[in-house]
């Protein structure tokens, strides 16, 4: 807080913080080929990541995007439906609504990459959240759906790449980091979640995403009782 380095909208504890030069480094990732040469991403709804939207829907790339804590699955935003005049508007989730179209989980594609948020990263490809693990959840139900794993990148501000922390099983690792002043590959970045740790939900979170119970309908999975 003391270097002022947050941006709108404040505060910035408690989500994925937004920060000064966060569309540099967001523009950065598109001279990496994984996402220079994607037709279709997926990025998440946070708001340092609206640059990457933006940039992604200027370039023809289809955008997908989950709706916040995952309450109403995943949206889709498509550059040959949105007037290039209108793409800003677009790819800020509070007024996306005009061009966003619901997508269900069995009509979700093979992606070519991801963008995440982050609170902190490593540069050995670790990544730390809100806490609340929607990333984690997001990528794994692609994975439930049979879907191919992708490389994942972020873009944050140089002061949140810190040493290592403890990550557990079905945290997301990331591929490229992005910051507003370097480009840093991870060669062996930690092994990706390949499915839902379903004994890590309980009822109440099958209900707070429905999307959850949707999946767990098409894969007949059993979920933990409460905890």
């Amino acid at each position: 807080m003391n270097e002022k380095l947050a941006a709108f909208p404040f505060p910035p504890h408690g989500r994925i913080p937004n920060f000064k030069g966060a569309k540099d480094a967001a523009l950065r990732l598109f001279d990496e080929p994984e996402w220079r040469d994607a037709k279709l991403i997926k990025v998440n709804p946070d708001s340092p990541q609206k640059y990457m939207r933006a940039e992604a829907l200027r370039r023809g790339i289809r955008v997908y995007v989950p709706t916040p804590r995952l309450k109403a699955g995943f949206l889709k935003l498509d550059p040959a439906k949105i007037p290039y005049d209108s793409i800003h508007d677009a790819s800020q989730m509070s007024k996306s609504g005009k061009w966003a179209e619901p997508v269900a989980l069995t009509d979700l594609p093979q992606l070519d990459a991801i963008v995440t948020g982050c609170v902190a990263v490593t540069d050995t490809g670790r990544r730390a959240g809100k806490g609340e693990g929607y990333s984690d959840i997001e990528y794994a139900i692609l994975r439930e759906l049979g879907h191919d794993a992708v490389p994942v990148a972020t873009n944050v501000n140089d002061v949140q790449v810190v040493n290592e922390f403890p990550i557990e099983s079905n945290d997301l690792p990331l591929t490229v980091i992005a910051t507003p002043t370097r480009t840093l590959r991870v060669d062996s970045p930690p092994q990706p979640p390949d499915r839902i740790e379903w004994d890590r939900l309980t009822t109440q979170g099958l209900e707070d995403m429905p999307v959850l119970k949707e999946l767990r309908t098409l894969k007949e999975k059993p979920l933990s009782a409460d905890i």
